[in-house]
């Protein structure tokens, strides 16, 4: 299957570059993908089990530097909020560098950071260290640990996908235990320094992320463009500012290499002979003068070939690279993934731009920082502010936007909670480890549901959200250990809807053409949302001496977003009535004048 139509350049100065059709691969559905699955599934263990287990340094965080609760809590908000919020500039280096280049990348920076934490002496240092430079560093970890699945698996991408996001529920279940057990084996600052170490090593997996090659067609055997007969005026540079193919019509026919049936060799021979030669030795031509004319003349035919090595990742040109769902399921893909014409028209979301080297250009994003072609065309393409005017993308962002403000709520302070109603700490982690394990089952249950024709996955989604707020709103009510596992455990399975079927939902409501733009807003909506909930549950306490009005505030925000949504499908029947109601109008109209 070919995802991109070939492309021809042409220069800034005004002659055509002339560059072979290179295809973007068709994804294998297996090989080195399932090396990459492993290489994300890593990753997802070691990052958001270190995120969403934080909980427990931010105990020890209250502890020790004696702050609020509402200020302390920033560390994690903004920790969370700017990895959200750095997706779209992730994807932008993706599309530049490949998933590869920024994982490592992400992962130096997220490491370094957590190790420069041991040496914190207050909560701002941490809220710089942690909340920016870490959640910095995950937010390049984060996409290109999906997007790298995404690259390799086509049918089964679903099934991909679901074993390597998996990984953050498995991560949460052995983090939580094992963060516990090293803040009380080496203190805050020791834990700190190992799982700075830990981190480190998504340098490994993040090297597995091989990309796939481009398939590049079957070369055919060049004609000889220069020969013993060129003309001089074929020689002459080409006309700049003019277009490549009339001068090419211009230049005065080439002469047959053979007159009367006898061949040009022939004639070199006899003028051999007649030069006192043997003439059944033949003189090799000279190709190296013949190549210096050449490149004098026509310096743009010296290499066809672009490199490959200034060529930019491309990776976000695929408009589908988001989507984690099996692309067989999407009627529109399954009928038109023979068409290349017609797939590019409905999937058109991020429109490749000159490649080769025009890659090359350095452009300014925002207007003001220079970046490359690549870097621009994915950053302008996820921030399209349009997409604002569709109310059905309004609802749903609004939905996600309550659901982040109340997701990190039980991570954060579920072990505060169970302290208050004297659990041990060793206990307490395992509550974060149940949320961990049910949300991995959630994730497949639920993904398995969602890849069925008969299931309408905006109401499973729906269902999901609203039973997990509800569940929280009711956490205050429970007052065990086994009470807070149930929760924990209907906690983890509700929210793994939240977390693995929003690019599916998307794709339902909006099609494929707007993923891109859809995610990269969704992110910041997200970011923003995560910034403030933290806090909030926080400045709760500290005015009330009790978790429950937090739980309370999480549970009616997550339950709201589930709510909202169920106004989608009549506002869809709506709208479609009214543009059909408008296309009639139209056609009367018409046939009146």
């Amino acid at each position: 299957m070919v995802h991109a139509p070939a492309r021809k350049n042409k220069t800034a100065n005004g002659n055509c570059d002339l560059v072979e059709d290179v295809l973007t691969p068709s994804p294998p559905d297996g090989g080195w993908g399932w090396m990459v699955v492993f290489g994300s599934f890593m990753i997802h263990i070691i990052t958001d089990g270190m995120t969403y287990s934080f909980g427990l340094f931010y105990n020890e965080f209250l502890s020790y530097f004696n702050e609020g609760k509402g200020y302390t809590a920033w560390i994690v908000s903004i920790m969370v909020g700017v990895t959200y919020a750095s997706g779209p500039i992730s994807s932008a280096f993706v599309n530049r560098y490949g998933c590869r280049a920024v994982t490592i990348a992400g992962a130096i920076i997220a490491a370094a950071c957590i190790v420069a934490s041991i040496f914190a002496q207050n909560v701002l240092t941490l809220i710089f260290t942690i909340g920016i430079g870490t959640g910095f560093g995950l937010g390049l970890i984060y996409l290109p640990a999906i997007v790298s699945v995404t690259t390799w698996f086509e049918a089964k991408r679903s099934l991909a996908t679901g074993i390597a996001v998996c990984g953050s529920g498995f991560g949460t279940f052995v983090f939580a235990p094992l963060t516990e057990h090293l803040i009380g084996s080496f203190g805050w600052r020791g834990a700190m320094l190992i799982i700075g170490g830990i981190v480190l090593n998504c340098i490994i997996f993040g090297a597995l992320f091989r990309p796939l090659k481009p398939t590049n067609p079957a070369k055919k055997p060049k004609a000889s463009i220069i020969d013993n007969n060129t003309t001089v005026a074929e020689l002459k540079p080409l006309k700049p500012h003019a277009n490549c193919a009339d001068q090419y019509k211009e230049l005065p026919q080439r002469r047959s290499n053979s007159v009367h049936g006898i061949s040009s060799n022939n004639n070199n021979r006899a003028i051999n002979a007649s030069n006192g030669k043997d003439p059944t030795k033949t003189i090799p031509e000279a190709p190296n003068s013949i190549d210096r004319a050449r490149h004098r003349s026509q310096p743009h035919l010296e290499s066809i070939e672009p490199e490959s090595e200034n060529w930019g990742s491309g990776t976000m040109y695929r408009p589908d690279i988001l989507y984690q769902g099996s692309l067989l399921n999407i009627p529109e893909y399954t009928v038109s993934r023979n068409d290349l014409t017609d797939l590019m028209k409905r999937y058109g979301s991020v429109r490749p731009s000159i490649r080769g080297s025009q890659s090359q250009e350095v452009i300014k994003c925002c207007g003001c920082v220079t970046c490359s072609q690549e870097t621009h065309d994915t950053f302008v393409e996820m921030m399209n502010l349009s997409l604002l005017k569709d109310i059905v993308f309004i609802v749903f962002a609004l939905s996600n936007f309550f659901t982040s403000i109340g997701f990190n709520i039980p991570y954060i302070y579920i072990v505060a909670q169970a302290e208050t109603l004297q659990i041990g700490s060793e206990q307490s982690s395992y509550l974060i480890a149940i949320i961990g394990i049910a949300n991995t089952v959630g994730r497949i249950v639920l993904g398995y549901l969602a890849d069925k024709p008969w299931v309408n996955r905006l109401w499973v989604y729906n269902a999901c959200l609203t039973a997990c707020g509800i569940s929280t709103a009711m956490a205050p009510l429970c007052k065990g250990f086994f009470s807070l596992g149930a929760y924990c455990a209907a906690f983890g399975f509700t929210i793994g809807a939240y977390v693995g079927l929003t690019s599916v939902i998307l794709v339902d409501l909006l099609g494929l053409d707007k993923l891109t733009n859809a995610f990269g807003l969704l992110l910041l909506f997200q970011g923003v949302a995560s910034f403030i909930g933290a806090p909030i549950g926080g400045w709760l306490y500290d005015i009330t001496k009790s978790y429950g009005p937090a739980f309370l505030m999480a549970g009616i925000t997550i339950a709201i977003s589930g709510v909202i949504l169920f106004i989608i499908p009549p506002l869809q029947r709506q709208i479609a009535a009214k543009g059909k109601e408008q296309q009639q109008t139209t056609a009367q109209a018409l046939s009146l004048s």
